[in-house]
């Protein structure tokens, strides 16, 4: 059992994917805190010193090995759908959800986060349009389900994301269901 979220940086895939966790009980992990801890340092240093390919390669080996291993909640990166086989594996391994957020959206979040390499740029948003119109059809096509993340609260896309897991013939009472019940 596997629900893996992914989207845009700074679209809440981790906040939701841990409370996500926490509601149904699941163990949760992000597949970027699995990466780092195999690399022993941050991301941002690897893929400064070794580049984006190099990256990518780990990236696809943690999420081929995740998806087929990890029973829970998964997060990942926002770069994870740009190779066609990570794509390939978290649609058939798990339930993909995509927190779909403007690049409006993002900027709002991100712009105080001076972690994210992404936006040590000149036009932070014009970077945050070109992901986005690059990535959008990537996770569409990963996804079995997206959410716009434009909703007012957490707990109310959190509510809505269950329900339709739910719908989907997904167990999110962690419990077995018996139709012979009265």
């Amino acid at each position: 059992m596997l629900i893996i979220f992914v989207g845009l940086p700074g679209s809440g895939k981790t906040t939701i994917g841990r409370q996500m966790g926490r509601r149904l009980g699941l163990p949760f992990l992000d597949s970027d805190t699995v990466i780092e801890q195999r690399l022993g340092c941050s991301i941002r240093e690897f893929f400064d010193r070794e580049g984006e390919e190099r990256f990518r390669d780990i990236e696809q080996n943690v999420i081929d090995d995740l998806s087929k291993h990890h029973h829970g909640v998964l997060s990942t990166g926002g770069g994870a759908v740009l190779r066609p086989l990570n794509r390939q594996h978290l649609h058939a391994r798990g339930k993909v959800v995509y927190l779909r957020s403007t690049p409006e959206e993002v900027f709002r979040r991100l712009r105080h986060d001076v972690q994210r390499p992404l936006l040590q740029v000149k036009d932070p948003q014009e970077k945050l349009r070109d992901l986005f119109s690059v990535r959008d059809p990537l996770y569409r096509e990963t996804a079995h389900h997206v959410f716009d993340t434009g909703r007012p609260s957490i707990s109310k896309l959190l509510n809505a994301i269950i329900a339709e897991l739910s719908l989907d013939g997904f167990d999110t009472h962690n419990s077995h269901h018996h139709s012979s019940r009265p």
